[in-house]
């Protein structure tokens, strides 16, 4: 799979950078929500509160590093070079990020003026990506498992994202749309169908590469993202028609997928030929054993009615995928992909001539480990505050702020890094401070 990538072609590095740095702001607004709100924000999954901090984390956080992730990887292991990536990135950074705040606000207050706005802003944004991408992928063939995922992530994007502006357009309840049933087939979407293909096809690549493990087996890589795509479909078919009993069925196919995805990725890293795991491996493992977790948490709900019928278990279930899971591994692949974006634009800058420093210097490790631990910390107080809400939310709410200003900072080191490193390379260094908190 390495031999595949092209790396002359990657974007400006500010295309992709612009969202990683903004994914962390989104959550820290989370952390502080729930400091604002307090244990009423745990009282259900329905509450204003708990929608809002939902989509803090996945249009604000997930949806930010999916994007930027994207812009990288199209050009560099798809072939598909997005014309104009730093204007197009620029563009649907306005939008979106915008239109994720006024979508938080929106939920907050039941305002469906607000609530359009954020609509029009994010479907500005998304259908400029959607385009964009589309347009570097015509004619591009799926020659890969990878570009094959991406190819499908995106009508994952595209269902996830309509589902949700409609379901938005339609929270005053005056549509008569069966909102319950459309909300089901919204998270669906999103979490497997647009999180889950482009987290396996991009694993496909980063797994291999930055882990040093044996490449995912054949069959799961050219399988699963159709695999997923179809059940997926089938599974929404069903519940938009009402029928139980399948829908039950296709139901446990889709968290199923998911769960073999989680544990096969973990046997996969087990094979990996590093002499130590790095703090990257480590958001790797928590986030496939938090998915497994969500995935048999699911299970134990449908087996037993008396867990189905408390109000916890789908908060722990939503806690253990998205903050858990899919936060986890996106943290983990910011610590590989922005010091190794580092290194590769200052290689490209160099030219031969100037070699750039070693990517393991652009953020130091023990300021990695440390927020790891944060962010573990800010994991588990949050499942304990879904549990016992007056004694944990506060303290959850207050790590969850901690860890991801910790990620922002380390983050900002590493712009710090480039932009130290880069002008050295073109001006006298007497000339240039060091600089600020690049420990």
């Amino acid at each position: 799979m390495q031999a595949l990538l092209s790396f002359e072609q990657a974007p400006p590095i500010a295309a992709p950078f612009r969202f990683f740095l903004t994914a962390p702001l989104f959550a820290i607004l989370a952390g502080t929500l729930l400091l604002w709100s307090g244990p009423e924000l745990l009282a259900s999954r329905w509450t204003p509160s708990a929608l809002a901090l939902t989509h803090l984390i996945t249009v604000g956080f997930m949806l930010q590093v999916m994007l930027g992730a994207m812009i990288q990887i199209l050009p560099v292991v798809a072939g598909a070079n997005m014309a104009r990536p730093l204007l197009v990135s620029s563009l649907v950074h306005a939008a979106i990020v915008p239109g994720a705040l006024l979508l938080t606000a929106g939920l907050l207050t039941s305002q469906p003026l607000v609530l359009r706005l954020a609509v029009l802003l994010l479907g500005i944004g998304i259908a400029l990506f959607l385009g964009a991408a589309g347009h570097a992928l015509v004619g591009v063939r799926s020659t890969n498992p990878t570009i094959q995922g991406l190819k499908l992530a995106l009508i994952g994007l595209a269902v996830t994202a309509g589902l949700g502006m409609l379901l938005a357009v339609a929270r005053d309840g005056s549509s008569g749309l069966p909102v319950l049933q459309l909300t089901a087939i919204h998270l669906g979407w999103g979490l497997v169908g647009w999180g889950g293909i482009l987290l396996a096809a991009v694993a496909l690549v980063v797994v291999p590469m930055f882990q040093i493990t044996p490449p995912f087996p054949a069959w799961f890589a050219h399988g699963f993202s159709w695999s997923v795509l179809a059940v997926l479909s089938s599974w929404s078919i069903v519940v938009g028609a009402g029928w139980q009993r399948p829908s039950a069925v296709l139901a446990a196919a889709v968290v199923l997928t998911v769960a073999v995805f989680a544990a096969l990725t973990l046997q996969v890293q087990r094979r990996s030929k590093r002499a130590r795991f790095d703090a990257s491996q480590y958001y790797w493992r928590l986030a496939m054993l938090c998915l497994l977790a969500a995935c048999a948490l699911w299970f134990a709900a449908d087996s037993l009615p008396a867990l189905a019928q408390r109000q916890e278990w789908p908060l722990l279930c939503g806690v253990l995928a998205l903050l858990g899971g899919f936060m986890s591994v996106m943290v983990g692949m910011l610590y590989k992909i922005v010091p190794f974006l580092v290194w590769l634009h200052l290689q490209n800058l160099g030219d031969g001539r100037v070699a750039a420093p070693s990517m393991n210097k652009v953020i130091a490790a023990r300021q990695i480990d440390r927020q790891l631990y944060a962010h573990v910390a800010s994991l588990v107080l949050l499942l304990a505050a879904v549990i016992w809400p007056e004694w944990f939310t506060y303290p959850a709410g207050i790590a969850l702020v901690l860890a991801n200003v910790w990620l922002l900072y380390n983050l900002l080191t590493a712009v710090a890094f480039y932009r130290y490193q880069r002008l050295k390379m073109v001006a006298p260094t007497s000339a240039i401070p060091p600089p600020q908190g690049t420990c």
